[in-house]
């Protein structure tokens, strides 16, 4: 039988029951990879019960960074017999598939093209353990060991981290280490260590962190100076505000006198919580709130008034799989449009799409100098793969001379100065007016906030010359904004070839992977990454460039390419779809496939590079 072989690159799955613990042996079996110099990229797959349904974890190790699905498992490790008929078919001709075989393995779901290994977990925790759910958490810690011996991992880095998680805690430290020597010990003494699949120590991931995306959304709205966050729990924004607090618990507290300098508000919905970080805006604090596809739903009528009223709002979605309730612990881009389109009416609201950690923190600070800048709601389109799960990433920096953007804000001494104020008039023609925070002046700069059609002084009116001019003013500003939202990345020197893809958010990832899967083969295509909507010129010019055109989204509708054909005015045959919207990230694989076919049909045949020419001879 084939056997597999790798270093420093496979897939492996955990198949765990939900509640048992298991999740963070299997997060320090990432970690230990992480800490050993490779690549690593991790997936908890959960159910919205809160125990006994089926739980999968999925790590990729790989050195050269790719951090996206690839599509595809080496190394399945089950310990949950619910799933294992289908954990098992998942497996590529070559994987193991590890598991507890203190009862036998059902011959019906065998397979022949795999190989087997048997590690008895439940008897060596009866034996072991007289606590039942001693015998519970144990399995997992044994079976991490046994990976350490059967992958070669250090079993220092697993001590370290043991002690780490546990520090405060001591007594718990030689219970779990003790556990670790069970299943490292069993596998040395019974199996030829390591696999062929193993990992082996390297400098691949440089000064990377590894951290999931709502922990760094969190750190980037205490970076950009807010003070203030209002929400109602909602999965899978809840750990946004979670470390939101315990941050600024630390960091938000006078020194002088002990208090805290900062407001955690738990609104009763989603629409109050929107009011509330409106109203805090509107007062002069930085403020925001967090939340998924069913909250933007509730929240549009307050986007739509904090886009009229011209009030600056930061709004963090981690979108998942809708509609209504949809999946709630699966992950999905099919947000878009109603985001972009927030509210009823005329509304067009800013969005930036992160891809890693990284994005995350730098995407959210500068979400709140957009928002003060263009006196408008910023949306960050997170998603539950970035938010939640772990990734490797680029080191998280902030400097400390940067100077926050308040937009145009006058004190008291320019309203002085000022012949006359008006709320809403253009003075600087760029659609952006003067704004005053309440009690700037004992009697200048005053204005009624009004979501209300009003004149330039912020008078309400019904005069539809008014209300016209005011919506064309609005537009104008929207135009303003292309200046100041972070371009599109381009993954080439100049358009060279007639086939280009476009991806966002955590397609990315999957989608470079694509591209060299692509190559390897031949195909050679130009690449984009969109950041922010309003699209900029540089998004037309790309487009405008190429005879075919894959958008790669996480949804069904194929939302951005509707946006991208709405707001660019490109015709429907120039822009291709490829599709995923199972609940779970894309994988590498999944993309190639689905481009190779399209071209196939279309018989659009691109240009081929001279490297991937000289591959195939």
């Amino acid at each position: 039988m084939k056997k597999l072989t790798s270093v420093n690159d496979f897939v492996i799955k955990f198949a765990n029951v939900n509640g048992s613990g298991s999740a963070s042996a299997n997060q320090m079996f990432a970690k230990a990879v992480f800490r050993m110099g490779i690549g690593v990229s991790a997936k908890n797959v959960f159910p919205s019960n809160i125990q006994g349904l089926p739980t999968w974890y999925e790590v990729r190790a790989n050195e050269k960074g790719h951090l996206g699905r690839r599509g595809g498992v080496d190394i399945m490790v089950c310990v949950n017999p619910q799933s294992m008929k289908d954990d098992i078919k998942e497996l590529v001709p070559g994987g193991y598939f590890i598991y507890d075989n203190t009862k036998p393995l059902d011959l019906r779901i065998q397979r022949q093209d795999v190989h087997e290994i048997g590690l008895p977990l439940t008897r060596m925790c009866l034996q072991q353990y007289s606590d039942p759910r001693q015998r519970q958490l144990f399995k997992n810690v044994i079976y991490i060991g046994a990976l350490a011996a059967l992958l070669d991992i250090d079993f220092g880095v697993l001590k370290d981290l043991v002690t780490e998680q546990f520090r405060g805690k001591e007594k718990l430290i030689a219970p779990n280490i003790h556990a670790l020597e069970m299943g490292h010990q069993y596998a040395h003494d019974n199996f030829d260590c390591p696999l062929g699949v193993r990992v082996k120590r390297s400098d691949s991931v440089g000064d990377s962190v590894f951290m999931d995306g709502n922990a760094a959304c969190a750190l980037g709205a205490i970076y950009a100076g807010a003070t203030v966050a209002a929400w109602y729990p909602l999965t899978p924004s809840t750990s946004v505000v979670d470390n939101f607090s315990k941050y600024a618990s630390r960091l938000r507290i006078d020194p002088g006198t002990g208090e805290k300098a900062f407001a955690i508000v738990q609104a009763e919905d989603e629409l109050s919580a929107i009011g509330v970080t409106i109203g805090a805006n509107w007062n002069g604090a930085r403020a925001f709130t967090a939340t998924s596809g069913p909250g933007i739903s509730l929240m549009s009528e307050f986007l739509g008034l904090a886009y009229f009223a011209e009030i600056p709002t930061v709004l963090i979605d981690v979108q998942r799989t809708g509609p209504s309730t949809g999946m709630p612990t699966r992950t999905q881009q099919s947000d878009v449009l109603c985001c972009a389109y927030a509210s009823h009416g005329d509304t067009k609201q800013v969005l930036l799409f992160p891809s890693t950690p990284h994005d995350c923190f730098t995407m959210t600070a500068d979400a709140f100098d957009l928002a003060d800048r263009l006196q408008t709601p910023v949306i960050i389109m997170s998603d539950l793969d970035l938010g939640m799960n772990d990734w490797m990433s680029k080191p998280l920096q902030w400097d400390d001379k940067r100077e926050y953007d308040r937009g145009k804000v006058l004190n008291a001494e320019q309203l002085d100065a000022a012949q006359s104020f008006g709320r809403y008039a253009d003075i600087d023609d760029d659609g952006i007016c003067f704004r005053t925070y309440p009690g700037t002046h004992p009697t200048k700069g005053s204005f009624f906030t009004r979501g209300t059609s009003r004149d330039e002084n912020a008078v309400y009116t019904e005069n539809g010359e008014l209300y016209a001019e005011n919506m064309r003013r609005l537009l104008k500003k929207w135009e303003t904004t292309k200046q100041y939202v972070p371009a599109p990345e381009l993954y080439q020197d100049k358009n060279n070839y007639e086939v280009g893809i476009i991806f966002f958010g955590t397609s990315a990832q999957p989608s470079l992977e694509a591209m060299e899967l692509l190559a390897e083969q031949g195909i050679t295509v130009d690449a984009m990454r969109i950041t922010a909507f309003p699209f900029t010129t540089a998004v037309e010019t790309f487009i405008k460039a190429h005879q075919q055109l894959f958008v790669i989204e996480q949804n069904r509708d194929a939302q951005m390419r509707t946006l991208l054909m709405a707001e660019c005015g490109i015709t429907p045959n120039v822009l291709a779809s490829v599709l995923n919207f199972d609940g779970m990230p894309i994988t590498a694989n999944y993309i190639t496939a689905q481009i190779k076919q399209q071209l196939s049909i279309s018989n659009v045949t691109p240009i081929r590079s001279e490297t991937a020419q000289e591959t195939r001879i």
